[in-house]
C-alpha cells in the first residue's frame, strides 16, 4: 500500500496534507523516516508511526448504527444528511451502507468497508434474516400471517420469497415483527400494501442473529466486534 493513501485513510489529513507531514520527516517505517509519499509498504507486517505514535491497522471496518428518521442511506447526498455524516470518527474509510434503510425508517444498519460482506449479507440465496417491528394501519390477522408465508405479489409483479410474519397485538393499529430475506425497495411497506394495508412506523432490530445494541440511542454507533460481524451471517 503506498504511504500517503495509507496515512489518508487512518485519519491524519488530506492526501495533500499527509504529504506534508511525511516532507517534515514526521513519519517512520519501522523506525526509519520515509520521505517519499509514494513510498510502498506492508501495512501488516511493518509499522508505521507519525510524531512517534503507531498507527494501528484495521483493512476492514464494521459500524453499528442506530439509524434516526430523516437521514438516507447513501455515501453521499447534496441535499439530505447521510448515514455517512453521523460516523464522523470513520468518514476517512471508505464505508457505505449494508443495504438500505428508507428515509423514515429507523433502527439497526451496518457500514462497513468490507465489500464481501455486503454481498453475503444482503443476496437472497445467502438467506439472511433481516427482522423488523412495524405498526399498521389495520387489523392484521392469522390470514394476514399466512399470506406472507405464501410470499405476496408486489405492485410491479415481483414474487417475495416466505415471510414471516408475527402478531404482536392487533387492533385499529397492529404491532407486528416480520422477517424476510430480500431487500427490495420499499419492500415491507409493499408487501403490507398488498394485503390492504399501510405501514406508518418501521425499525429493523435485527440482521441474522444481531440486535441492534440497545445502549445505542437514535444517531449513535459503535464497531462490531468479530463475534458479532459473525452473528450478522447467521
Amino acid at each position: 500500500m503506498r504511504l500517503d493513501r495509507f496515512l489518508a485513510n487512518t485519519g491524519h489529513g488530506s492526501r495533500t496534507e499527509v504529504k506534508q507531514l511525511i516532507k517534515k520527516g514526521s513519519v517512520t517505517i519501522d523506525s526509519s523516516i520515509v520521505k517519499k509519499a509514494d513510498t510502498k509498504f506492508n501495512p501488516e507486517q511493518q509499522i508505521v508511526a507519525v510524531n512517534g505514535d503507531v498507527i494501528h491497522y484495521e483493512p476492514l471496518i464494521y459500524i453499528m448504527l442506530n439509524k434516526p428518521a430523516g437521514v438516507i442511506s447513501a455515501t453521499e447526498d447534496s441535499l439530505h444528511r447521510t448515514v455517512i455524516d453521523l460516523v464522523p470518527d470513520y468518514q476517512h474509510y471508505d464505508l457505505h451502507p449494508v443495504g438500505r434503510l428508507d428515509k423514515d425508517t429507523e433502527g439497526l444498519l451496518i457500514l462497513t468497508n468490507d465489500g464481501q460482506f455486503s454481498h453475503d449479507v444482503l443476496s437472497p440465496r445467502k438467506h439472511v434474516n433481516k427482522t423488523y417491528y412495524a405498526e399498521i394501519n389495520g387489523v392484521v390477522t392469522a390470514e394476514t400471517v399466512s399470506q406472507f408465508k405464501a410470499g405476496l405479489t408486489l405492485d410491479d409483479g415481483y414474487e417475495t420469497m416466505p415471510a414471516q410474519l408475527t402478531i404482536l397485538s392487533s387492533a385499529d393499529t397492529s404491532h407486528i415483527e416480520v422477517v424476510i430475506q430480500e431487500g427490495k425497495f420499499h419492500q415491507v411497506k409493499r408487501m403490507f400494501e398488498a394485503v390492504g394495508m399501510t405501514v406508518s412506523y418501521l425499525k429493523r432490530v435485527k440482521m441474522g442473529s444481531l440486535a441492534l445494541d440497545p445502549s445505542l440511542d437514535y444517531g449513535q454507533y459503535r464497531k462490531l466486534t468479530a463475534q458479532e460481524v459473525n452473528l450478522v451471517k447467521n
